[in-house]
């Protein structure tokens, strides 16, 4: 894009821009906002309150800085597999599928094939 095309596409969105900023202006919900936020500033500074505090009186089940910090979540604990090798009868329990001696098992005879030799425990 040449230099003119640019300076004329940028000029271009300049004016855009200014139009919709005049729009906003003159719209009757954004100056309502606007007198809303600067009474609401005015507000806490009488009272010596932050936002979080609005927000802790307002909804105090947010969890907001007056709350104490909620219990870590637990994983369900992993369910033992027990695995047994047709030919040769050995056993593999194991809670995943990181165990070496599966992971030779999936090598020599194919994951579909072990998988089937998942039992109960």
């Amino acid at each position: 894009m040449s230099r003119l095309a640019e300076y004329r596409a940028a000029e271009k969105a300049l004016q855009e821009q200014l139009a919709q900023l005049e729009y906003l202006k003159n719209d009757d919900g954004l100056k309502k906002e606007i007198e809303f936020e600067q009474q609401l500033q005015a507000l806490m500074s009488k009272y010596d309150k932050t936002l979080r505090d609005i927000i802790a009186i307002l909804d105090p089940h947010t969890g907001a800085s007056t709350s104490a910090p909620a219990a870590p979540k637990r994983r369900r604990p992993r369910v033992v597999k027990v695995y047994q090798n047709p030919h040769t009868g050995e056993v593999i329990e194991t809670k995943g599928g990181n165990h070496r001696g599966l992971k030779n098992w999936k090598i020599q005879y194919g994951a579909e094939t072990v998988d089937s030799w998942l039992r109960g425990r």
